[in-house]
């Protein structure tokens, strides 16, 4: 398994915390399924149920049901008719924060990628984005929405914790709802990142 390589399993008092926290620590990391693995580069934080542009706004439903469980679950929706796109839930069990997986540095299982996305060529293309990410990975709502990624096949792994290095911050996009929050979160300089690239950096 590719996960023996990128350290332990973040265990669910990692999520347990404010979704900001989450996707902050969460730059780093490393998001492994099967042979593939990425060092995620770029997460979104969505605030449950007073972030007008989190699905949790919208209340308790079938589709949110995971958002508001236990932390450490993963949410996979679908969006424009075409991309699945992941989220780890995060925050205690009923409060539904969560944080979007928007872009990953491929660190195992390239080939693999690129056969599923197809006519890609060059290696920060495969995962630069929250749709391409999940065909890269072979994550889809299917066999993934709803799964424990502390303990099934999808999981997240610490990395290389001795990794330092500064963080971009700028507003979500591709949103039209509390679009100026300041919630997305990038390691700095890094070529996986999604566009637009972020300008604003803080310290390590």
């Amino acid at each position: 398994m590719a996960r023996a390589r990128f350290g332990e399993v973040l265990a669910h008092s990692f999520y347990e915390r404010p979704a900001e926290a989450v996707a902050r620590s969460l730059l780093g990391k490393v998001l492994v399924h099967g042979t593939t693995a990425g060092r995620i580069v770029e997460t979104e934080a969505y605030l449950g149920v007073h972030d007008a542009a989190a699905h949790a706004a919208a209340g308790l439903t079938a589709r949110t049901r995971v958002l508001f469980g236990p932390p450490g679950h993963a949410y996979v929706y679908f969006i424009y008719g075409m991309y699945e796109c992941l989220n780890l839930v995060a925050e205690p069990d009923g409060s539904p924060g969560c944080v979007l997986i928007r872009a990953l540095e491929p660190v195992a299982g390239l080939e693999e990628m690129r056969r599923r996305r197809g006519a890609i060529r060059k290696e920060e293309d495969l995962a630069n984005g929250p749709g391409k990410l999940t065909i890269a990975m072979g994550i889809s709502r299917a066999a993934h929405n709803g799964c424990d990624v502390t303990a099934g096949p999808l999981t997240v792994c610490a990395g290389d914790e001795a990794d330092a290095f500064r963080i971009a911050v700028g507003p979500r996009v591709g949103i039209t709802k509390a679009s100026d929050w300041m919630l997305r979160f990038a390691i700095a300089g890094n070529r996986y990142v999604s566009k637009p690239r972020l300008p604003d950096v803080e310290g390590a």
